[in-house]
């Protein structure tokens, strides 16, 4: 699956989930880290959680286990790293304090 495909991927999993305001940043060159964020919000803790629950076990399924995964257990902001593609799961006050598409776009 190339890029484009796993990124369509993650954003599929995330409107599976009722995910609100899904945003796809392209920051390959502005990032050493990752060349995709998406950026989604979630209604409650435990929406931003199962958010992030299920782009994990579908990625897992797909043979794509994340690198690493933050936040999870709060639920205000989870981070899901999928190597190429770093996944933001946030609640609507935490995406408004933190403005990551101002940051990045």
């Amino acid at each position: 699956m190339n890029q484009q495909e796993f990124t369509d991927f993650v954003v599929d999993k995330v409107d599976d989930m009722k995910a609100r305001n899904i945003t796809v940043i392209d920051v390959t060159g502005k990032s050493s880290v990752t060349d995709t964020l998406v950026i989604c919000s979630g209604t409650s803790k435990r929406h931003v959680s199962s958010i992030a629950e299920n782009v994990i076990v579908q990625c897992k399924q797909g043979g794509n286990s994340p690198l690493s995964v933050e936040g999870k257990d709060v639920g205000e902001w989870v981070l899901v790293d999928l190597g190429d593609l770093v996944l933001h799961v946030m609640q609507e006050e935490t995406r408004d304090f933190y403005q990551l598409e101002k940051l990045w776009q």
